[in-house]
């Protein structure tokens, strides 16, 4: 009887109450095989040039970025037939923590990298065992998250807006603007322009379009007119131990903790307010697990820092883009990551991609991004005023930097409140913190 129960296609009723109990029934249901496989296609399709100005931006190679999408699928759809932690959300290394890895690489050596995602993914192990991520929508508050989103979002859109007007370095000329420089602007607006008319036309119907729109076209254009291509260096993967070099002082390892623990965070962060979206967009309303979600990426970061990967998370437009081109289980993940991984081993293919069509799909993620401060409107001018404070403080100051001034201001700031306006002593503000900390929690997943 239990085996005849397990092979029963769950009923819609079902799914849609948040009962999923059948093994597997998240992972893969014969009876959406061929549009859970469409829109993997579609999707890894879209995650590709995504994924591109990802690595780009984060200092890291294309081709370990888009490894790291590939191994991060695989690992989410393993999880989805034990743990599920959501049904359609398609895993990817996410924008928003971009700049915060261009700075580890920045600020540790490229060589270093593996050994802070591997102690990233283990401080989200201890997250996820304790189910810490309970409180940290609470400690660090969600228009404090958006500031800083805005601020990276600012990083981003600066600088591949770049790309708008570099032209091949063979004619570059003296003078700045002449002729070659105006005709790269000149189709770089028309894409951009194209690519956001197709976009408000499209976004709730199939958001696919615009990208295969602007990809098809510049391809097409770049036949005929001399513009600037992505070149994908053919980087070797192999596994490593994520160990740290001989070199690494004391104070850089206290820094490198410091480092990881933020990524952890915002990491963790993002994945819970990812859920939250992704729960409202699935077409069968079931219910999402934040820290089952958690689960797939402590893991796929950890495996990933074994090829010297990068840290992954559910993305909201490739999610909802997954959702909309017809997925209805993690079956569409699993192909998502065969079409990255077909381009992550024919990397020559990537070659044939403009840089102006990449410019105008990451500066439209990185407004996006900006765009994610009225969001924070409903929570008050405070919260409005610290998500620009922060915003600024990520842009101009530095991502750690930044994040940890606003903590600092918003912890002053609830200090006075409670202390001067309540006449409140310190010690009970604390205690007050602590216990709201607690009893909200419960409200969490």
């Amino acid at each position: 009887m239990a085996t005849q129960t397990e092979n029963k296609p769950l009923s819609n009723e079902e799914q849609g109450a948040g009962t999923v109990t059948l093994p597997g029934s998240a992972a893969f249901q014969s009876q959406y095989f061929l549009r859970d496989t469409g829109a993997g296609i579609i999707t890894g399709a879209m995650a590709i040039p995504l994924s591109i100005g990802i690595a780009i931006m984060s200092d890291y190679p294309i081709k370990v970025g888009l490894a790291t999408v590939a191994f991060a699928c695989l690992v989410g759809w393993i999880n989805a037939w034990f743990r599920p932690g959501n049904f359609i959300g398609a895993p990817g290394i996410a924008a928003g923590l971009a700049p915060v890895l261009a700075l580890g690489v920045a600020s540790f050596g490229w060589e270093n990298m593996a050994f802070c995602i591997f102690l990233t993914a283990v401080m989200q192990a201890v997250i996820w065992k304790f189910n810490w991520q309970r409180y940290l929508l609470i400690a660090v508050p969600v228009y404090l998250v958006e500031g800083l989103l805005a601020g990276v979002g600012i990083k981003i859109f600066l600088k591949f807006s770049e790309f708008t007007y570099e032209i091949p370095e063979e004619m570059v000329t003296e003078e700045f603007w002449n002729g070659v420089r105006i005709q790269m602007v000149s189709i770089s607006a028309v894409g951009l322009g194209l690519f956001l008319y197709l976009f408000s036309k499209f976004k709730d119907k199939q958001p696919a379009i615009p990208y295969f729109v602007l990809i098809i076209g510049g391809v097409l254009l770049s036949q005929f007119v001399n513009v600037p291509m992505i070149h994908v260096e053919d980087v070797d993967l192999h596994l490593k131990l994520p160990l740290p070099q001989a070199d690494v002082t004391l104070m850089m390892m206290v820094y490198m903790v410091l480092f990881c623990a933020m990524l952890a965070i915002v990491d963790v962060i993002e994945q819970v307010m990812s859920n939250a979206a992704i729960e409202k967009i699935d077409p069968l309303k079931r219910k999402t697990n934040s820290n089952n979600s958690l689960l797939a990426i402590w893991i796929a970061n950890l495996g990933s820092s074994f090829f010297h990967g990068m840290t992954n998370l559910d993305g909201l437009a490739k999610s909802t883009t997954n959702k909309l081109a017809g997925a209805m289980t993690k079956f569409s993940v699993l192909v998502i990551g065969f079409v990255v991984c077909f381009f992550t081993f024919n990397p020559q293919f990537l070659d044939y991609l403009p840089k102006f069509a990449l410019a105008a799909i990451m500066m439209f993620t990185g407004y996006k991004m900006i765009a994610g401060l009225a969001h924070v409107t409903h929570y008050g001018p405070y919260a409005l005023m610290l998500a620009f404070l922060t915003a600024g403080l990520v842009y101009k100051v530095g991502i750690f930097e930044g994040l940890l001034i606003a903590m600092v201001v918003h912890g002053i700031v609830h200090y006075l409140v409670y202390t001067k306006h309540d006449n409140m002593p310190g010690k009970a503000v604390v205690k007050r913190y602590f216990e709201n900390l607690k009893k909200d929690s419960g409200n969490l997943n």
